[in-house]
């Protein structure tokens, strides 16, 4: 396999998005005749406008689009994304070669006190750049005052300690388990679709670096994100939408639990579902849920959602 060749891997340049491609990296050399393998740093939309809400921005891909449009240019072999940023529907060209064990997918909450969420005091700041976040918040803690907060990892905690919030939600696990005050349950805050998640693509054409990753791919992760993305691509959701979900495999069968929430955290929507635990089932389980969450009005709280925010359908 190796004969001189080296794989070269696109990544975004941020502290996690390099520990997410250096993880690919290691696990395509630790394979017998692996070739040499090149990560190249590629600026995306989410990186050059880290000001911005992400709600705010237009369209949808914002941390995977120029990854994948280099990939689709034969500018690098791989794509590694944190697969809850990347569309449902991936261009023509591209397959989701691989996907690594999930970590943790759960919501984490630092705050500068030490106090878990239940326990904050009235009022406090509470820092996330997610719509997810603000509107499962708004459930648990109406009196909360939700803060936009973007940047890196560490950026995120420095700016915590300095005491511009009172908390933050949702920062990644970089060797940071520290500064984690409480994994929040996904029963109250469900984790975006494919939270905790590596995804990696190649080329459709590409079968030699396909041969490479499809030893990489985890059937547990896979069979949760089908599930997860399924539920996801039939309700035509994108980050701009408060929507959780977690698919689980225990034995020979796949859970499925999924919840719209509007953004004040007055009404909400959820379902589950349970199939054995197969690829066609996967699929057609988080379909079936999306059906029901639809049949139940998550439409027009979508649609009533994306008008409040003035945000354009994905």
């Amino acid at each position: 396999m190796s004969g001189g060749r080296t794989v070269r891997i696109g990544t975004r340049a941020s502290a996690l998005a390099l520990w997410q491609a250096r993880e690919v990296a290691a696990r395509i050399a630790a394979q017998p005749d692996a070739p040499a393998v090149e990560l190249v740093h590629i600026r995306t939309t989410g990186d050059q406008q880290a000001d911005v809400p992400l709600w705010q921005v237009g369209g949808r891909a914002f941390f995977t689009r120029e990854i994948d449009r280099a990939l689709l240019a034969a500018e690098v072999d791989v794509a590694v994304h944190s697969l809850k940023d990347l569309p449902t529907q991936l261009d023509e060209g591209l397959v989701l070669a691989a996907l690594l064990p999930r970590a943790d997918p759960r919501d984490a909450l630092v705050s500068r006190s030490g106090a878990a969420l239940a326990q904050l005091p009235a009022g406090a700041r509470i820092g996330t750049s997610s719509l997810r976040r603000r509107a499962f918040l708004a459930r648990l803690r109406p009196d909360a005052v939700p803060l936009e907060l973007r940047g890196n990892v560490p950026t995120r905690i420095e700016r915590l300690q300095r005491g511009e919030y009172d908390a933050a939600a949702g920062l990644a696990r970089l060797d940071l388990a520290q500064h984690v005050t409480e994994f929040l349950s996904p029963d109250s805050f469900p984790p975006a679709v494919s939270q905790g998640v590596i995804g990696v693509c190649a080329r459709s054409g590409d079968t030699e670096t396909q041969r490479l990753l499809v030893a990489l791919d985890d059937r547990e992760a896979r069979l949760a994100a089908t599930a997860e993305r399924a539920l996801l691509r039939r309700l035509e959701g994108g980050c701009q939408v408060p929507l959780g979900a977690l698919a689980t495999v225990q034995g020979g069968d796949l859970s499925l639990m999924a919840c719209i929430c509007a953004l004040d955290g007055a009404r909400q929507l959820s379902a589950r579902g349970q199939t054995p635990a197969v690829d066609a089932a996967a699929e057609a389980l988080g379909v079936r849920l999306a059906e029901e969450l639809l049949a139940r009005g998550a439409a027009d709280l979508m649609a009533k959602e994306r008008e409040a925010r003035a945000v354009e359908p994905p």
